[in-house]
């Protein structure tokens, strides 16, 4: 069993170990010196240890964790660093539509098109209103 967790914090402690914290507070010391903020982490859950990471990146799948995108599942095309300022990621769905959001908002669950993680029903893709209303009365007419 293990788990993904995205790099929060990455510092130097006490006689120069290394420590980074996840978005779920565990602190593991020793980390790979190639693992980088916002990089997602595999977890094994009974030692604790870091078995793989995958890097932020373009191209990666990732999921979006909060704001009005919330849920959705797509490929990262781009980074706009605002210095000073939220740093904005564009992301691509199965679909081909184009979203943006903030950068604290990504999670990146997979390398290339592969996911790490099972994906819910839907696959992370958001229907327009329409489309969910017709989705819905094709159900009803199939079983009614």
């Amino acid at each position: 069993m293990y788990k993904l967790c995205k790099v929060r914090k990455i510092f130097v402690g006490t006689k120069g170990i290394p420590h980074l914290v996840t978005h779920d507070a565990r602190t593991i010391r020793y980390p790979d010196p190639l693992i980088k903020v916002n990089d997602t982490v595999q977890i094994d859950l009974e030692t604790g240890k870091i078995t793989d990471f995958i890097k932020f990146d373009t191209g990666n799948l990732c999921m979006v964790t909060g704001g009005a995108n919330l849920g959705r599942i797509g490929v990262i095309t781009n980074r706009e660093r605002h210095p000073g300022s939220f740093d904005v990621v564009h992301v691509k769905d199965a679909n081909g539509n184009s979203f943006a959001t903030r950068l604290s908002n990504i999670f990146v669950i997979g390398k290339g098109n592969k996911p790490w993680i099972s994906l819910p029903r839907g696959k992370g893709i958001r229907l327009t209103i329409a489309e969910e209303r017709d989705k819905r009365l094709a159900a009803k007419q199939s079983s009614g």
